[in-house]
């Protein structure tokens, strides 16, 4: 690989793009190429095959050549509401499926680095945090919290937003409830339907634990239709 290409992945990799390299196995010919764009010389004939294996997020082969595209995409972020053990577990999963976490809970006793190391906390409340946190339409929301105090605000942001995934934890009464309270604001029943609630894939399990990998299991399916 020419050193050219490999300043350019550092390049665009510092600089939080998102992109594939396509590479020619048999005389070594390398390309960044960024979606939405038509690849160049030899690799254009190939454009629609390496535009489809780009929003798969699966590197490979192109079928019946000698093409291999390389996928370089940001991990997802994913915005946990509650620093509760949920999240604990829920971190623990996500650490190897690249995603980026983030908790927010203004009640620092929760919310500790004792508790959560290696993971970015933000102490305020969802207004407020939403202020440092970049977002769009790649995020992921999961609310933990049961205060409507602390959830609401950030399912609303959420579906002002359109987030690919929001999950909110609680009971189908408690689901009902909250969706009324949205209602009652504004929010449309169809926007409502955004939500994933109760929260996660009905694996039957109660415990903390569980309850995170029926989470990252909804997650990882969502991430995945889109």
């Amino acid at each position: 690989m020419k050193i050219e290409i490999i300043r350019e992945i550092l390049k665009n990799k510092s600089l939080n793009k998102e992109f594939a390299l396509i590479t020619n196995l048999i005389n070594g010919e390398s390309e960044i190429f960024f979606p939405g764009n038509n690849p160049n010389g030899m690799f254009s004939k190939y454009s629609e095959e390496i535009e489809k294996i780009f929003h798969l997020n699966k590197n490979g082969i192109i079928e019946d050549s000698e093409i291999f595209v390389q996928i370089y995409k940001n991990p997802i972020k994913v915005i946990i509401i509650g620093a509760v053990d949920i999240s604990m577990y829920l971190i623990d999963f996500a650490k190897n499926l690249n995603f980026e976490i983030i908790i927010v809970d203004p009640r620092g006793y929760f919310a500790s680095k004792e508790r959560f190391p290696d993971t970015k906390i933000i102490n305020k409340w969802p207004n407020e945090a939403f202020d440092e946190i970049e977002t769009n339409t790649k995020t992921a929301l999961v609310t933990l919290t049961h205060d409507p105090k602390i959830d609401d605000p950030a399912l609303k942001y959420a579906l002002k937003n359109k987030f690919f995934y929001i999950g909110a934890l609680g009971s189908k009464k408690t689901h009902e409830k909250r969706c009324s309270r949205l209602l009652e604001v504004g929010f449309k029943k169809v926007e409502l339907e955004k939500i994933n609630g109760p929260i996660g894939i009905n694996l039957g399990g109660k415990s903390p634990s569980e309850i995170a990998l029926s989470i990252i299991s909804q997650l990882v399916s969502e991430k995945y239709k889109n």
